[in-house]
């Protein structure tokens, strides 16, 4: 039993530490950060799905008054350079007015992330 519990241990600390490193195939990220509202109001726990043509999702999530930034890796923020496609989503432990499809799972949000700072405000309509 101890012995499971120390490769359980062994392989979870392995994992860990793998997602932390930033190898020399990390690309080149721009920070994107902003502020979510449906119909004026903000938005809080919706779920920000940043997804490049190829590579890695980046995610967010909005906070009481609808801010978010964007995280590409636990412990490295950002978003990968170039153009992605924004896709909005309620988290597992939230929920809210409907998130019109154009803005969720049929998206038509595209963002060309630059280099340094992004501001991307996402300014809903219910109609």
């Amino acid at each position: 039993m101890r012995l499971s519990f120390l490769l359980v241990f062994v392989l979870l600390i392995s994992i860990l530490a793998g997602c932390s490193s930033h190898g020399a195939d990390m690309p080149e990220l721009g920070q994107v950060h902003g502020k979510v509202t449906l119909d004026g109001q903000p938005l809080s726990g919706v779920d920000l799905l940043f997804e490049p043509e190829t590579g890695r999702t980046s995610r967010a999530t909005t906070q009481e008054d609808g801010s978010y930034s964007a995280q590409y890796l636990i412990d490295e923020a950002g978003v990968k350079v170039g153009p992605t496609v924004v896709r909005l989503e309620w988290g597992i432990d939230a929920s809210g007015p409907k998130i019109p499809a154009k803005y969720g799972t049929k998206s038509e949000l595209k963002l060309e992330v630059q280099p340094g700072d992004n501001v991307f405000d996402i300014e809903m309509k219910s109609k």
